[in-house]
């Protein structure tokens, strides 16, 4: 307790020497916390969108030839047909698993008695939940049997039912569209991230209300078999060029189709998240470390200035420990204040950047959306790492003490004196 007492009346003799080495120790733990947070904030977002569709699913778009072939010329649409839907369920059976399409109608009116809303109508297989992960909370979602007799059926989101009916159970009543009867069959759970609301039909339903022929809009399926980057990309490749094949495509006309293969973009994102951590952490570890020199410097500074007076406690007996002790207890307990006053500050940093950001409170928002996908996401700390980032300043803040300690401890009392 007298020790400490010691310390507290140096400490405050010397207030500008205390609050620049406690300004480099909270610095330093409020940086890395923040940092953390940040990083953490757009990592949780990736995860949160590579989580809203199934891994091992791959999506196809038409595109548009940049090369002629076989006398036809470049620049043709290539729309996907049930040709390639027949092709992708017998060319690689052991591999793909459920094929399904999606075709989209925008700008609907979508009424229940005298309420409306605009809505784009989306017409898909039963296997689309699946891959898309939509969730169902009341009825059921498309089936094979909607599919094959082209029921008008709907299944509607969350928000889109509160819009539409209020006070009412939707389930099993006829909504119209462009005043067509359709039954409700299923609401799903909306995804707050995106904008608007898709409201879903049979595929076979929409294709021949609209007159769509045999052209399907996307195709989509699921796959298991492929482990690794160089597998599917391998599978891509065979798989293109039997798409290939059913439209006149030039063999290397990369862009006449597109393949969304979300197996390869999670596998990627994993290697940027990695490398996105990594380099969080070498930028804190980096902060830290002009703390611990902070620390150092102002330590040796202090040795310097206080030779005089370890020289008189010296020479009325004060043993070398004595002098050691003082100082480092000195530098921990200068670490330990402010790296826990850093810590706290850290800590409500990321607390008011979750929720000012969540609120919309900023000019820029991150967690608005792009093509329906969060930007930033729960940008906080584990309280472990706070802890641990405390302690290793705590530590190198010990360490950074022993030399000057250790000179201070070894000097003579008759140059200690001298050395006024």
């Amino acid at each position: 307790m007298e020790l400490l007492t010691e310390i507290w009346a140096t400490m405050k003799r010397n207030k500008l020497r205390t609050s620049l080495t406690g300004f480099a120790v909270a610095w330093g733990i409020f940086m890395i916390i923040v940092l953390l947070g940040a990083g953490n904030g757009l990592i949780n977002a990736q995860m949160q969108n590579a989580d809203r569709h199934l891994t091992n699913s791959i999506v196809v778009f038409g595109g548009y030839t940049n090369l002629p072939y076989n006398g036809l010329k470049e620049g043709r649409y290539i729309p996907m047909q049930t040709k390639d839907v027949a092709t992708t369920e017998t060319a690689f059976p052991t591999i793909i698993d459920d094929v399904g399409t999606s075709m989209s109608q925008y700008g609907q009116t979508v009424s229940y008695g005298a309420e409306y809303l605009q809505a784009g109508i989306s017409g898909v297989s039963p296997n689309v939940q699946k891959i898309e992960k939509i969730k169902i909370v009341e009825g059921r979602f498309i089936n094979d049997i909607d599919m094959r007799d082209r029921r008008q059926v709907l299944v509607i989101s969350q928000k889109a039912a509160k819009e539409l009916a209020p006070r009412e159970y939707l389930v099993g009543r006829h909504v119209k569209v462009n005043g067509l009867a359709y039954q409700v069959v299923g609401i799903y759970q909306t995804n707050e991230s995106e904008s608007s609301s898709v409201i879903y039909t049979a595929a076979t339903t929409l294709r021949s209300i609209y007159n769509k022929g045999d052209n399907v809009g996307e195709l989509m399926f699921s796959f298991h078999g492929i482990d690794n980057m160089e597998q599917s990309e391998a599978f891509e490749n065979s798989y293109r060029k039997q798409l290939h094949r059913n439209h006149d495509i030039a063999p290397e006309d990369d862009g006449a189709l597109w393949l969304w293969n979300r197996y390869s973009m999670n596998q990627m994102m994993q290697k940027g998240m990695s490398i996105i951590r990594m380099a969080l952490w070498i930028v804190g570890l980096l902060t830290l470390l002009s703390g611990v020199v902070g620390i150092s410097n102002i330590m040796l500074i202090t040795v310097k200035e206080r030779t005089h007076e370890f020289g008189i406690r010296k020479a009325i007996g004060a043993k070398p420990f004595s002098i050691l002790k003082l100082i480092i207890v000195e530098s921990v307990v200068i670490t330990s204040v402010f790296g826990y006053l850093g810590m706290l500050l850290g800590l409500l940093a990321n607390e008011w950047m979750k929720s000012a950001l969540a609120s919309g409170a900023s000019d820029w928002n991150p967690t608005d959306t792009f093509l329906g996908a969060s930007m930033f996401v729960d940008p906080t700390v584990g309280l472990d790492v706070c802890l641990e980032a405390t302690l290793v300043m705590i530590i190198a803040g010990t360490i950074a003490g022993l030399v000057p300690a250790y000179k201070a401890a070894r000097v003579r009392p008759v140059e200690a004196l001298a050395a006024k």
